[in-house]
């Protein structure tokens, strides 16, 4: 993470349900605090967050915030 990256938040809404998903991918979504459709959550841009993200991205929308 670079100096000017640090700080900024990462918006994560659930766009689809995590039905179909194996156990794994739901419990990375209800890691990130995300349990409703349309529901969202302001998460610190680090790492862990990014790759949590990366396992489930077809079930979620993301935005980088200042």
């Amino acid at each position: 993470m670079t100096k000017q990256e640090k700080g900024k938040k990462i918006k994560v809404t659930l766009i689809r349900s995590g039905i179909g998903a194996n156990q794994r991918q739901r419990l990375t979504l209800r890691g990130l605090g995300l349990s409703r459709i349309n529901r969202s959550v302001e998460l610190e841009n680090s790492a862990p967050i990014r790759g949590m993200i990366n396992k489930v991205i077809q079930w979620v929308r993301y935005e980088v915030q200042s």
